[in-house]
């Protein structure tokens, strides 16, 4: 039985179409949605370039306020683009309980959420839209997901982008 499924997004350009799948789900079963955004930590470059203009003190400060406040801040954003993207439908907002937004590498990320919140699904594209490489079949989130859930994994394939010849 389902009674609650963590869609998990990029927020990129095959984001709605996922989420499109995470409600029809949601409604199927009566179930409960959240919704989580991993925000990748910043890489070796970024913090030196930061350490290089910035004394520690200030670099202390932002990785604790400034971060928890951009994180806030981007799932402020994230509820209201759900709630822009649904227009008639708005009646599926009430279905979504909580958005988080959680930096980290996304499927340690996605695999605490679903801890956390008991859930029952995890839905996800099988592709970054960001960057869905044709000739992989599995993006690597989506793969290790897949290994590493203890709970179904539905994944939504980013095929509508390809042609007829490339499938």
């Amino acid at each position: 039985m389902i009674r609650s499924i963590l869609y998990a997004t990029d927020l990129g350009l095959y984001a709605p179409y996922v989420l499109q799948h995470a409600l029809a789900m949601t409604r199927a079963f009566k179930a409960d949605l959240y919704v989580v955004h991993a925000v990748e930590p910043l890489g070796l470059f970024a913090e030196s370039v930061l350490k290089t203009y910035l004394d520690e003190a200030v670099l202390t400060e932002i990785r604790t306020n400034g971060l928890s406040g951009v994180l806030a801040s981007i799932e402020q954003r994230v509820f209201e683009g759900f709630r822009d993207e649904m227009g008639d439908a708005q009646h599926d907002m009430e279905l979504v309980r909580a958005v988080r937004v959680v930096q980290g590498d996304p499927p340690q990320v996605i695999l605490a959420e679903a801890q956390r919140y008991d859930v029952d699904l995890l839905v996800v594209g099988s592709h970054s839209s960001h960057n869905a490489a044709l000739d992989i079949p599995l993006g690597r989130t989506a793969a290790r997901l897949v290994q590493l859930a203890e709970v179904p994994v539905y994944l939504v394939p980013m095929l509508q982008h390809r042609t007829r010849a490339e499938i």
